[in-house]
Parts: C-alpha cells; sequence; structure tokens
C-alpha cells in the first residue's frame, strides 16, 4: 500500500502515477516508495473530506467519536513493535526512542477520546449575561475540513497530536506528511479504517511539500490548517491561508535556551543538557540548543559534557544500546555539516564536529559542542535541527535573561537552579510557550504546548489541541413574555 494514496476510504494511486523512494538514512539504501501526490490528488481528497463533513459524521455525538478514537488507540498499540521498527528504518531513530513515540501516540489518541467525550457536557453550557431576559448558551462547531502537514522528526506522534484532536471536535481531515518520513501516516490510515472511521473522514495524500503540500494549504474548500515544520514553510502556509481566512495553527522552529546558574547540580545539568540536545539526534524542534551557564562553572561543565558526549553510542537505531541514529535524511546531514563548518569559524569546537569513525554510509553525524559562542554567531541565532550544541558565558541575571530572549523564536525555555524564588522569576521573564525548572524537554500531552514570536501561533495538546478543531457558536434567547418595547419606546423627535 506504500506508494498508493487514501482518499475516501479506497486505497488509489496517485493522478500523475509517481513514487518518491524512500531510503534508510542508517545505510542510505532504497527500500520503499510511496506515491506522488499532487494538486489533483488534494483535489479528490478534499471534496471526499467535504461530502463526509456533510453527512452522518456531522451528526456523531462525543461519546459516538470517542468510541472510534479508543478503537484506534487500541489498533496503534495492536502493532506498536511493528510501527516502532518501521519509524526507525524510515527515520533513523533509535528503536527506544520510537517505541516511545508510538505509546505517546497511543496515548494520544485515548486522551482526546476523553476530551470528546467531555465535549458533549459543555455542548449548550450557559453562559451569564447581566439581562435575565435572555438566555445564552454556547455550542462547539466542527472547524470544518482540516488540512493537517506534519513533520519527519516525530512522523506517527505529530500526525497524532493532529488527527486525534481533529476526529474529536467532529472535523474531516487530509494528512499530509512529510514526504521523508510517511509509512507510519499510511499505516495509521489503514489503523483507522479498521477503527471504523467513515469513509472519507480521514485521508491520507502522500506528496512533496511543493506539489501536495502547497495545493492542500492553498484548497479554496480547506477552512482549518495546521502546520508543523520549519519558520519558512509557515509563513508559506500562514500566506496561502490568508488568502481564504482560514483557520490556522501553527508549530514552527525553535533555539531555546537553557540557562544554568553556578548553584545547580553538576551532575543534573549534564543529564538534562546532554537529554535537551542530543535526544533524537537533535531535530527537535524544542531543543535546548543554547546553553547559557554562570561563568564560574562554565569550564568544568563544558568538560564534563565533552567527556559524556564522547561517551554516547552512535549507529542503526536498530542496534542495541544505540543512544544517537543517523538524521533523517542526506538534505539534512548536509544542512547539519555545513552550519558545523559555519561554527568552526565562529567559535571554538570542543567536540565531535563529523562524521563519526567507522560510519562510511548513512547520515551519521558525531554529538558536537562549541564554547564561546557569540551572540551574533549563526549557530547561535539559527537553528540547526541536528546534534550541536553551542554555549555561551553571563555573569547576572539579567545577562542571561537577554542572551535568552535574544530571539525571534520563542517554543521553549529552561532553568537551572537551587534557588526556586530565582526559578520563578526567570521563567516568568523568559519570552517561551513552554518553560522548564531543572529539567529540559518532558512534555505531557494535557498542558498546552506552542511557542511565541516566529515559533507559531496557537496552541496544541490538552484542552487547547481540541478549541483549535472548534468553532463556538453563540446561542442567545428571549426568553420573557414581555415585549421588547423597542418600536413602542416614545423617540425624542416625536
Amino acid at each position: 500500500m506504500e506508494s498508493k494514496l487514501f482518499i475516501d476510504g479506497t486505497w488509489t494511486s496517485p493522478a500523475q502515477g509517481g513514487t518518491i523512494d524512500v531510503i534508510d538514512p542508517a545505510t542510505e539504501r532504497v527500500f520503499a516508495a510511496i506515491g506522488a501526490g499532487t494538486a489533483a490528488d488534494i483535489d479528490r481528497a478534499v471534496a471526499a473530506a467535504t461530502r463526509s463533513g456533510q453527512g452522518p459524521w456531522s451528526r456523531t455525538t462525543g461519546r459516538d467519536r470517542a468510541a472510534i478514537l479508543r478503537a484506534i488507540a487500541s489498533g496503534l498499540e495492536a502493532e506498536a513493535d511493528a510501527l516502532a521498527r518501521l519509524e526507525v528504518r524510515d527515520n533513523g531513530k533509535p528503536l527506544a526512542e520510537a517505541q516511545g513515540d508510538i505509546a505517546d501516540a497511543v496515548y494520544c489518541f485515548n486522551l482526546y477520546a476523553a476530551y470528546a467525550e467531555q465535549l458533549d457536557a459543555k455542548q449548550g453550557e450557559a453562559v451569564a449575561v447581566p439581562d435575565s431576559r435572555f438566555r445564552t448558551t454556547v455550542k462547539y462547531m466542527p472547524a470544518g475540513v482540516a488540512g493537517l502537514i506534519v513533520p519527519w522528526n516525530y512522523p506517527l506522534l505529530m500526525a497524532a497530536w493532529k488527527v486525534a484532536p481533529a476526529l474529536a471536535a467532529g472535523c474531516t481531515l487530509v494528512l499530509k506528511p512529510s514526504e521523508v518520513t510517511s509509512l507510519t501516516a499510511l499505516a495509521l490510515a489503514r489503523i483507522c479504517h479498521a477503527a471504523g472511521v467513515p469513509a472519507g473522514v480521514v485521508n491520507v495524500v502522500t506528496g512533496l511539500g511543493r506539489d501536495a503540500g502547497g495545493a492542500l494549504a492553498a484548497h479554496p474548500d480547506v477552512r482549518k490548517l495546521a502546520f508543523t515544520g520549519s519558520v519558512p514553510t509557515g509563513i508559506a502556509v500562514a500566506t496561502a491561508a490568508a488568502k481564504d481566512v482560514k483557520s490556522l495553527s501553527l508549530e514552527l522552529g525553535g533555539k531555546s535556551p537553557i540557562v544554568v546558574f553556578d548553584d545547580a547540580d553538576l551532575e543534573q545539568v549534564v543529564e538534562w543538557v546532554m537529554f535537551g540536545i542530543f535526544w533524537n539526534q537533535g531535530q527537535v524542534c524544542s531543543a535546548t540548543s543554547r546553553l547559557i551557564v554562570q561563568s564560574g562553572i562554565a569550564s568544568p561543565l563544558v568538560e564534563r559534557l565533552s567527556e559524556e558526549a564522547r561517551k554516547i553510542k552512535i549507529g542503526d537505531g536498530m542496534s542495541p544500546g544505540v543512544q544517537l541514529g543517523p538524521l533523517v535524511s542526506r538534505s539534512q546531514y548536509d544542512k547539519v555539516m555545513g552550519y558545523i563548518e559555519i561554527g568552526k569559524r565562529e567559535a571554538s569546537l570542543v567536540c565531535g564536529g563529523g562524521r563519526p569513525a567507522g560510519f562510511n554510509a548513512g547520515y551519521f553525524v558525531e554529538p558536537t559542542i562549541f564554547a564561546d559562542v557569540s551572540p551574533e554567531a549563526r549557530i547561535w541565532t539559527e537553528e540547526i535541527f541536528g546534534p550541536v550544541l553551542s554555549v555561551a558565558a553571563f555573569e547576572t541575571e539579567t545577562e542571561a535573561l537577554a542572551l535568552a530572549n535574544g530571539s525571534e523564536l520563542g517554543l521553549a525555555a529552561a532553568v537551572m537552579t537551587r534557588d526556586m524564588e530565582r526559578a520563578a522569576r526567570v521563567a516568568d521573564r523568559f519570552e517561551a510557550g513552554v518553560v522548564w525548572i531543572n529539567c529540559s524537554q518532558p512534555n505531557f500531552l494535557e498542558p498546552p504546548w506552542g511557542g511565541v514570536k516566529k515559533s507559531g501561533i496557537g496552541r496544541e495538546l490538552g484542552m487547547w489541541g481540541l478549541m483549535n478543531f472548534l468553532e463556538p457558536k453563540q446561542i442567545t434567547a428571549y426568553q420573557s413574555t414581555e415585549p421588547w418595547g423597542w418600536y413602542l419606546k416614545p423617540h425624542a423627535n416625536g
């Protein structure tokens, strides 16, 4: 089924018949092909979603949809091992990380099943107004056909973050996965169908971003767009959405700081800094890639980080004990290596900085640390999206905050200190949508997720994610038996 698209409940070949090779990033070998969908396929998928949205699906209750969401979760759980292995081969991440991603996707569908049931209770809730002759209630309508565009760093999980709330809200949808990692999205389509999702409610169109993704963003019958990816592509999606005044949510890039004060526990700092930048090969939008450390502990911290970075086991994600797999693709590898070469000219290379010894194939990059990085350096200001850490020192809290907030991006930020009053103060002053204290990257599906500045618009996850796919409708009823009397009142001019 990999080379076909899932439209209106059936597997169908792309209109133009094209395919895209699927490459294992650990070996650089082609092992499958996906369909190269184009605007014609997006038209078919949106038409199917539109028809389904006007049919019985529009009359389902939250309880009805919850049953389907739980069936999807069960289907994913039943295939968890196979899906995780498929994710490793498609994306390159270590198997343990992929297994965690699949488990989180299962949890996501179950969570939104509960939210769908809660939505029933919210329908028709009363809103207090100052005139007792009127009764005002609010109902929540599905936003309509949703176009969902997801990235390659967490292929199935990012799809779940959007598909689950869209279905819980009662939307129909067209999912466009990254052309680099589409296989688990196609598996999700199959599982949705087996779970009883009606034909046309979930459609999956694979293809290049410029062909399928661009057509989805610009389609006049798509009423809601949800995109996760780079800032430049997000701007293009937002521009397309503006032409039809579509509802829009964007989760874009990050260049997140982790501020470490000199009273922090050094070994805990090492653990969280390592996790914050080397997890998922550093291909994480919220990666704490800028280490801002108080000058008194800067040298010993960098020394410890370098020591531990050299111990990281690199290899094929399917190999036991591997902590750092290959980057996802040749283009990403070239981009990251390009930034490393820039960094060698801008700062002091402490460790890493190249392809690990013994790896003649695959998109492998050593864990890399740069020290003495200037706030004007490109490796400090631009998102690298790889296992590259930039380090700068500070003297005062004010200076640390200036370094942390001196970015056009604002997805996440972290602070590490034993002084909890200072931690709370710094957390309040961070210009970021997500803040961590004495940790980095823990993520739960109940709180809101999203950034400020160029890191995005709106919030995903929790009830905030559900509201992304709903339109509140005010209903106000006049309930007095007395005439309103506007026309009967005497006017000043007689």
